[in-house]
């Protein structure tokens, strides 16, 4: 296993077993918590637009971000803005509140024109003895022109700084 990470990292990057993928630590917060003491299926969707923003939006000024951190999202002269087109999401165990981090692993299962599938698998935290997958989730991803609002092509740095976490797609087992 080999990983990039500094003390003032948004995320890392974790190669294991031929894979690589951008891990996120993401903490719950007791607000994402439903009746039934978990987090609840809305919740979910919210976190894990947060390791998204997280792995592709470069960090604030003194923070450092992953390499495939790249987009420019939080200046309002941004040329380029990123819609979920698409959010499918499979709910595999129950997450409970934790002062520690989750830990949101997420890698690109597939690359189009204007778009890419980013995948995700929801853990329990690192270090944990055995980790627990809890989801796992694919969005679709587009890049879209601020000032048209029309798709745009990937540009050739954003496929050169994804391409490394390019892996495959998810198979949902519950699907119909």
């Amino acid at each position: 296993m080999t990983e990039s990470t500094s003390s003032t990292a948004v995320a890392s990057v974790v190669q294991t077993a031929g894979a690589t993928r951008v891990h996120i630590p993401i903490h719950l917060r007791w607000g994402d918590l439903d009746a039934l003491g978990h987090v609840n299926n809305t919740s979910m969707l919210k976190l894990l637009e947060e390791a998204r923003l997280r792995a592709f939006w470069k960090p604030e000024a003194g923070l450092s971000g992953p390499p495939t951190a790249i987009l420019d999202a939080l200046s309002l002269s941004a040329e380029t803005m990123t819609l979920v087109a698409r959010q499918e999401i499979e709910y595999l165990a129950p997450v409970p509140y934790g002062q520690r981090p989750l830990d949101v692993q997420l890698w690109i299962g597939r690359v189009g024109g204007s778009s890419i599938d980013v995948c995700y698998e929801v853990f329990s935290p690192r270090g944990d003895d055995e980790q627990i997958c809890y989801a796992r989730s694919t969005a679709v991803v587009v890049m879209v022109s601020t000032e048209t609002g029309r798709p745009v092509r990937l540009t050739e740095r954003m496929r050169a700084a994804w391409s490394p976490i390019v892996g495959d797609p998810i198979v949902y087992a519950h699907r119909r």
